[in-house]
């Protein structure tokens, strides 16, 4: 699925509070409701840059919002941000999917 994907803004680097994750192999979780439920992911952080994403539950539809999720995913990694647009045509799964992960990685 080619959906459009727009970036809005990329957080500049030590703006967000991100937990420390000084430990290699540190993992966090966080949810948040989709567009058919909840999204359940595990985010592994290392000195402040997200390092893996592994959504653990999803109902989301499979053409479309899985879909979303996996092109997010590629994206949060490569840029280390949650400030994206949502994926054309998957606007909740994609927030819901940013917000879980968001979640799992703001640090108090």
């Amino acid at each position: 699925m080619a959906a459009a994907l727009i970036l809005s803004a990329l957080a500049a680097a030590g703006c967000t509070s991100l937990k420390a994750g000084a430990e290699p192999g540190a993992v966090y979780e966080g949810a948040a409701m989709g567009y058919r439920g909840i999204i359940h992911v595990r985010v592994g952080l290392y000195q402040g840059t997200i390092t893996e994403i592994t959504v653990v539950e999803s109902c989301e539809d499979w053409n479309v919002g899985e879909a979303a999720i996996e092109e997010l995913t590629d994206l949060v990694l490569m840029y280390n941000t949650t400030e994206l647009d949502a994926v054309s045509g998957a606007t909740e799964t994609s927030r819901g999917f940013l917000e879980a992960v968001r979640s799992a990685i703001m640090g108090p």
